[in-house]
């Protein structure tokens, strides 16, 4: 939804600056209660799932609602910052700040939502312990392409789009625009390089044949393989995680 109507914008504007599209304020409108229901939504399924019955997990979970909200912020700390900065900066910068200009780049960067798909899919597939399958790798590598294309790409041909516009050259467009302008594309492109770092960790292990990319194989060891992971926490709900058996990216933001 959001690629659609970031499409819809950028494609409208013939001057990048000054013209406007009404659906550009409308949904960052609808977007905002999205933000802010998507970590109360992360953190149920996290709680829940702690509390499954039976789950292998359930020795080492917080027994406790405000414990669980503690470990679930340690775990999910980037991404939980991202929703808030959506929310109290971002959200107030495009409706307010900008004062209707710029509506091409506000549509470009709904964009970067393409790579989305193809995270999810890769999170799915590990649920469902389908990393030996065919469709796992392919999705893998094109969640690898869509995420450098749409998100680490994405910042760099700005500020190209930009100097073509004003007639400057690429390199010189950093120091042409307000440094407030440098400032957010660095603390937006951050996460971004962090993920994708993380994506290209999980491509490499995924085409170079690791353990998780082969077929499971049934073995007498599985109950003993569960004693020694109960000490293990869920997965981060985005998929992203530094530990190596942990990333949706070996299939993920």
């Amino acid at each position: 939804m959001a690629s659609s109507a970031g499409y819809i914008i950028a494609s409208s504007c013939e001057d990048i600056i000054e013209d406007q599209h009404w659906l550009t304020s409308a949904y960052i409108m609808f977007a905002v209660p999205y933000f802010v229901y998507d970590i109360y939504a992360m953190f149920m399924c996290y709680w829940y799932k702690l509390r499954v019955k039976g789950h292998e997990e359930a020795s080492a979970a917080p027994q406790h609602m405000s414990s669980a909200l503690t470990s679930y912020l340690r775990r999910e700390f980037l991404m939980v910052l991202h929703h808030v900065v959506m929310v109290t900066v971002c959200f107030p910068v495009s409706v307010f700040w900008r004062q209707g200009k710029g509506d091409y780049f506000q549509g470009i960067m709904f964009m970067a939502e393409l790579s989305t798909p193809s995270v999810c899919l890769g999170k799915i597939l590990i649920q469902y312990k389908q990393q030996h399958t065919l469709l796992h790798k392919v999705n893998g590598a094109l969640m690898l392409i869509t995420f450098f294309i749409c998100r680490v790409l994405l910042f760099p041909y700005l500020y190209y789009v930009y100097g073509r516009y004003a007639s400057i050259p690429f390199h010189m467009v950093p120091f042409s625009v307000p440094w407030h302008c440098n400032l957010g594309a660095a603390l937006l492109m951050a996460p971004q390089l962090y993920w994708f770092s993380l994506i290209c960790r999980g491509a490499l292990r995924l085409f170079t044949g690791s353990s998780r990319s082969q077929r499971p194989r049934p073995n007498t060891a599985a109950p003993k393989e569960r004693q020694t992971d109960s000490g293990a926490l869920p997965q981060p709900a985005n998929g992203y995680s530094t530990r190596s058996t942990d990333h949706c990216h070996s299939n993920k933001m």
